[in-house]
Parts: structure tokens; C-alpha cells; sequence
């Protein structure tokens, strides 16, 4: 596996699991377990994190329920980061309920919705790699090793004003929220978010505190450090602003807030330090945004399942095609204001709702779908920000899909089919 497709599955699919000494790609830390084991995960360069994007007021992408996501990570490193003294990951493990009672703790509330809540942010974490819950018991995840030193000791200060969950624990006279840089809870969370649902039992070995494995968090290579040195350290700067930028950022970035996406010779290593990484420059209209290059892109596409596929085709055909039809959306937009409605998406699968139910979660929480409200109806979903990521050669492969999909025996369906076999036997 090339070093662009491993940082490319990284980003798709969450932290690279790694074998016994095996190194980490450059780019990457390694955060090693004390059998000799332990995962990948990307670093950002020079130091920089995506909470950078709030110096330039650039959203990043949306997290559902954000505040009981933070609040949540919040009680669980709490619960599993013991030792103060010591670096938070690994930490030692913890219960689910002893998690959930500092939760509550935090709150003030422990009625069976915010529970719920609670249950939901737990596997949303579980799946962006933040935790691990496991058997009825979380441990800190492999993305909180990413958590700079310099942080350390605020996230200590944090935890000294957090109640522990304990019988009789005092509450902090302010509820504190834990701030994150929005990173791994931004590409690929895909966990239910409210719905009821209990963990597993609590095991014994872990209800008594048993500790984690001894490991150690080591850098690779610079990956970018030959790019970066040209240059003096004002436009250094600006060079990794606009890569956190369309990295991390849900909409497409104006380049007149970048100097480094205005200038050309800065805007080519900004390509460069994308392309070491699986990953392109997407122009629009004065605006920027990455994706995937699309030889990486059709090599990282398996890491969502049949269902969530067939769901999100049924998504695009109701909310793109239809109305691209019906002469109301442009020909080139992926975007749209034409919800498909629950309803129809459950008339037209023969999912059982609960499947569909889980689809849906798993398509919105990876920003593939978003969920809409029109008035007074029940509203419906549209495709979700990854869309502003296609390249130009995506957004054709996509149509001809959706063509496929949505008139499979029209002449331009045959048509497609017969340039496809043309381009292959030429190939």
C-alpha cells in the first residue's frame, strides 16, 4: 500500500491498525501498544490543528449534538485518565455506567433521554476513533494521542472542575465543555445519535480498574518539512492555514480570506502537501476545497456497506435527479433545496426500518447526507457537504451512476453502458 493511500484509508476509515514494530507511513504518528502492536494516525503539519479554522471563522464540519459529544468525551476522560501526572492516552479503562453517572454529574439531569443522548455520543465517539467501547468499557481512543502536549495542561485544569459521578460528589459551579479541534469527530462518525440502546455487561476485570498496557505516541518523518522549508515564516504560516483550511473546513473557502489558494507558487505546495496524502485541490468559483485524487478515491470507496449505498442512491435520485428533471436544479449541481422525504425513502427499500434508520445515521454522520426540516413538515434529507469534494472526473462518474440508477433502459443508460465497454476495451 502506497504511503497516499494509506494516509487516504486513514481519513476514510479511522486509525491504521499497525503489527508488531511495524513503523508508521511519514505524516503519521504511531501510537504504540505494550505488546509491540498499535495504530496510525495522520499529524497535522507543523503543529498546527483544525481549531486553527476559528482564527479565519471557518466553519468545520458539523457534529450532531456537538455540546453532549464534547460533554460526553469530557465525563469519559475524566473516568480513564486517572493519573494526571502521566500523558492522558492510553489512560486505564472504565465502566459504561460509572461514565455515564459522571455525565449525569455534569448535567445535573439523569432522565432517560439524556441518557439516551449519552448512549448515542458514546458510539458516535466509539466510531470516530475518540473512544473505545468495548464489552461495557471505555478506554480513551487512539485519536486522543493526537492531542498536542501544550493542551495537556489545560485539559487537566478542565478535569480538576469536573465531578467524578461518585455518590455524594460535589458539582463544579460552572459546567465546563470540553473544547475540541472538531477533526475526528468531522469525516467518517457513524453512530446513532439519541437512540436507546444498552451497552454491553461490565466485566469484572475492568470494573476492578485493571490498567492499560504500557505505550508510547512517536512521530514519524516530516512529511512536509522539504515543502515547507522555502519558505520565510509569515507565508510558512499561510501555506498551512489553507491546507487546514480545505482539509477540515464544511464548505468550500473563499481564497480571498487564503493568500497561500490566491498566489499561485504557494497554492502548488498546498497541492503537493495534498497530493503526498491521496488528496487534490477542488476549484470552484474563487473558491477551494480537497478531495480525493481519483485514483485513491476509487481505491478507499469500499468503507461504507451495501445498505448505506442503496439508501444514499435513493437520496440522490429523490433530492438531484427528480428535480434535475424537472428543470428546478442546475445540471451540474450536487446540492439541493428538495428533500427526499423519510417516507419515501421507506416506500421505495425493501430495508426493514430499523436497517434504514441505521443507514441514514451512518450516511449523515459521514456528511454524505443531511437531515432538513421544511416548515411544518416532516422535511427529509439532501446530500451532505462531502459533495462540495467531488473532482470534476467524480462528478461525472456520479452522474452516469445516477443515470444508471434512475433510468437503467433509457437510450442514455445504453449509451453510458457502450461508452464504458468502448473505454475499457481500449484500455
Amino acid at each position: 500500500m502506497t504511503p497516499e493511500l494509506m494516509h487516504a484509508r486513514a481519513r476514510s476509515a479511522g486509525p491504521l491498525p499497525l503489527g508488531p514494530g511495524e513503523p508508521a507511513p511519514a505524516g503519521m504518528l504511531r501510537a504504540g501498544l505494550g505488546d509491540g502492536t498499535g495504530t496510525a494516525l495522520p499529524a497535522w503539519p507543523d503543529g498546527a490543528t483544525p481549531s486553527l479554522l476559528e482564527e479565519y471563522q471557518v466553519a468545520p464540519v458539523a457534529v450532531e449534538r456537538s455540546g453532549e459529544t464534547r460533554r460526553v468525551l469530557a465525563a469519559a476522560l475524566r473516568c480513564c485518565w486517572a493519573d494526571l501526572a502521566a500523558d492522558p492516552w492510553p489512560g486505564s479503562p472504565a465502566p459504561v455506567d460509572e461514565v455515564l453517572a459522571a455525565y449525569r454529574a455534569l448535567i445535573g439531569r439523569g432522565d432517560d433521554l439524556m441518557r439516551n443522548w449519552a448512549v448515542g455520543a458514546l458510539r458516535r465517539l466509539h466510531d470516530s476513533a475518540w473512544l473505545t467501547v468495548e464489552a461495557g468499557v471505555v478506554r480513551l481512543g487512539p485519536r486522543c494521542a493526537s492531542w498536542p502536549a501544550e493542551s495537556h495542561a489545560q485539559l487537566r485544569e478542565l478535569l480538576r472542575r469536573l465531578p467524578s459521578g461518585a455518590e455524594g460528589a460535589a458539582r463544579p459551579a460552572v459546567l465546563p465543555v470540553l473544547g475540541g479541534d472538531g477533526e475526528g469527530t468531522r469525516e467518517a462518525t457513524a453512530g446513532p445519535d439519541g437512540d436507546a440502546g444498552e451497552p454491553g455487561e461490565v466485566t469484572a476485570g475492568a470494573a476492578a480498574g485493571e490498567v492499560a498496557a504500557a505505550s508510547e505516541v512517536t512521530a514519524a518523518a516530516d512529511l512536509d518539512a522539504d515543502l515547507l522549508e522555502a519558505f520565510d515564516e509569515r507565508r510558512r504560516a499561510e501555506i498551512v492555514a489553507a491546507f487546514m483550511a480545505v482539509e477540515h473546513a464544511a464548505e468550500p473557502v473563499h481564497e480571498a480570506r487564503f493568500p497561500a489558494l490566491r498566489d499561485p507558487a504557494p497554492r502548488r505546495t498546498v497541492a503537493e502537501m495534498l497530493r503526498r496524502r491521496g488528496r487534490v485541490l477542488v476549484q470552484g468559483r474563487e473558491t477551494w476545497i480537497s478531495g480525493y485524487a481519483d485514483e485513491v478515491g476509487a481505491a478507499v470507496s469500499g468503507t461504507i456497506g451495501e445498505a448505506e449505498r442503496a439508501v444514499l442512491t435513493l437520496v440522490l435520485v429523490h433530492s438531484v435527479a427528480i428535480p434535475r428533471a424537472e428543470g428546478v436544479l442546475p445540471a451540474d449541481s450536487w446540492l439541493s433545496p428538495f428533500p427526499a422525504p423519510v417516507e419515501e425513502l421507506r416506500r421505495h427499500t425493501r430495508l426493514p426500518v430499523g436497517a434504514l434508520d441505521a443507514a441514514l445515521r451512518t450516511l449523515r454522520h459521514a456528511g454524505l447526507v443531511t437531515q432538513v426540516k421544511a416548515g411544518e413538515e416532516a422535511g427529509g434529507y439532501v446530500p451532505g457537504p462531502q459533495f462540495h469534494r467531488l473532482t470534476p472526473a467524480a462528478r461525472r462518474r456520479l452522474q452516469e451512476e445516477l443515470i444508471l440508477a434512475a433510468g437503467p433502459h433509457t437510450p442514455l443508460a445504453t449509451a453510458i453502458r457502450a461508452n464504458r465497454r468502448g473505454r475499457e476495451t481500449q484500455g
